[in-house]
């Protein structure tokens, strides 16, 4: 990330892009002045860009609502599947799918708003991305804030890079990779109780 930026460097950026936009449709040969289709699309593009698709490298990371675990619970929390929009960083080519994250309280300590899960998926999502990255910087992000005994995230995405470029596979090759910390990555059993979860919850949303 490099910062949060105002609404004036926000509007900056989508200037700046918008001129570089017009200069790749220009050796394109895209007509952006005079065609109806493409008249303003280096505006639409580049805002796009700076709002949407790379929007979590100029925020902020969302705010936690934290809850002390007054009860003490200390067994696996599993939710998802959390909806992932990301963009592969080699292709510029989106990929998408969902997430789905465990996690083993610490006794006395901390636990956090449930959509919290959801705005941290999305805030690492939004950016030009690698997926082995994206569960790791989520992971990563998961620990430092809450300190859990364990913690899993799993990604099973379908990328557009391979689906509409190159080989053209089928939309339903997905790649699935996994990230552990704590006693997640330490104990066998409550990794196989995490996938296990991870299959149930596919299962009922499809």
């Amino acid at each position: 990330m490099i910062g949060a930026l105002d609404s004036s460097e926000r509007a900056a950026m989508v200037g700046a892009a918008t001129l570089k936009l017009e200069e790749l449709f220009d050796i394109l040969q895209v007509d952006h002045r005079n065609d109806h289709n493409t008249r303003d699309t280096p505006r639409r593009v580049a805002k796009m860009f700076v709002e949407e698709i790379m929007n979590g490298r100029y925020c902020d990371p969302p705010a936690i609502t934290e809850f002390d675990n007054a009860q003490g619970f200390d067994q696996l929390i599993v939710t998802g599947p959390i909806d992932v929009r990301s963009t592969c960083a080699h292709h510029l080519m989106p990929f998408y799918g969902e997430a789905t994250i465990g996690v083993l309280p610490a006794p006395g300590g901390k636990l956090i708003g449930l959509s919290k899960y959801d705005r941290i998926v999305d805030y690492f999502a939004s950016r030009l991305q690698i997926q082995e990255e994206l569960v790791k910087q989520i992971g990563e992000y998961l620990v430092e804030k809450t300190a859990p005994r364990g913690l899993a995230v799993r990604v099973s995405a379908v990328h557009m890079c391979k689906t509409q470029r190159g080989v053209r596979a089928s939309h339903r090759g997905r790649m699935v990779s996994t990230a552990y910390w704590g006693v997640l990555a330490e104990d066998g059993g409550l990794k196989a109780e995490f996938l296990q979860e991870c299959i149930s919850l596919e299962r009922g949303r499809g």
